[in-house]
């Protein structure tokens, strides 16, 4: 499974980007995705989750009511609507395939990792 994630660049404060994941095969489809960030320097945090049908979504504090994740399954890609973007958002964003249906918070299960999107946030 290839995971390829596109969408990032270079904004102001304030504006919006849409980041998408697009898996190879179906694999995938059936599964919990999740968005996970790391900012130059520091570990790679959590974003966003959804399971395997969309029906069940979940959000860092720092990006709820600002971002969302969605999810396409016929076309077997993940997307993450990011609105109101901040200085404090810049950072390479990796989308993420975990082993179950559920999905999590945490970067322990997600099995299939993409290469990244860089996101890039000036003030």
């Amino acid at each position: 499974v290839q995971l390829q994630a596109s969408g990032g660049g270079l904004v102001q404060a304030g504006d919006s980007l849409r980041l998408s994941c697009a898996a190879s095969k179906r694999t995938g489809s059936n599964n919990g995705m999740g968005w996970f960030r790391q900012a130059l320097g520091k570990e790679r945090d959590f974003v966003a989750r959804i399971n395997w049908n969309g029906g069940i979504t979940d959000y860092a504090d720092s990006v709820k009511g600002r971002f969302t994740i969605s999810r396409d399954r016929a076309k077997n890609t993940v997307y993450l609507q990011m609105n109101s973007l901040r200085p404090e958002d810049t950072a390479v964003y990796y989308c993420a395939v975990h082993r179950t249906p559920v999905g999590s918070s945490t970067p322990g299960g997600y099995v299939y990792w993409g290469q990244g999107t860089l996101v890039t946030v000036s003030s």
